[in-house]
């Protein structure tokens, strides 16, 4: 298993949503909207991802799901209690579905995202009642670089569209 990181100059959970930006930027780069996720259990990273949908063709190829998906083959197991997942986007409610089933324990967000949050801003899965689970929830964690680096990715669809 990898070491904790961490860095002095920020908390634990800037510490940990500027590796999720870490990855936002690999999926900017692969012309992905720049969305990154980390897993963290007992202050050891387990997973990290970003989202793939265009390469690899598949709807479900979200961060949050991927970076999920991959701490279960790593753990040997679907319960990921005790974890803590950062994503820089709040999650939409795929990926908050598959939080909860997963029993994450903590789901911490950086920006908010209005037209498909699912975590506050367009609705909270968290107040429905039923679930045999409920994450905390902590957001608006390193907001504006998650925020910018979103809004520098779709300016740059616009531009692109605007020069053909």
């Amino acid at each position: 298993m990898r070491q904790p990181f961490y860095n002095m100059n920020l908390s634990k959970h800037e510490t940990y949503m500027a590796l999720a930006l870490q990855e936002a930027q690999k999926a900017f780069i692969k012309d992905e909207v720049p969305i990154g996720a980390v897993l963290v259990l007992n202050g050891v990273v387990i997973a990290q991802a970003h989202n793939l949908r265009e390469t690899s063709q598949q709807a479900d190829a979200h961060a949050e799901s991927l970076v999920i998906r991959e701490a279960c083959e790593k753990l040997g197991t679907w319960h990921l209690d005790g974890a803590i997942l950062y994503v820089t986007l709040e999650p939409c409610t795929m990926c908050t579905g598959v939080s909860i089933l997963s029993r994450v324990d903590t789901i911490v967000y950086g920006a908010s995202d209005p037209k498909g949050g699912s975590l506050g801003s367009l609705y909270d899965l968290t107040l429905i009642k039923g679930f045999n689970h409920y994450p905390k929830v902590i957001s608006g964690i390193l907001d504006e670089e998650c925020s910018s680096l979103l809004k520098s990715f779709f300016a740059s669809k616009r531009n692109k569209k605007i020069e053909t």
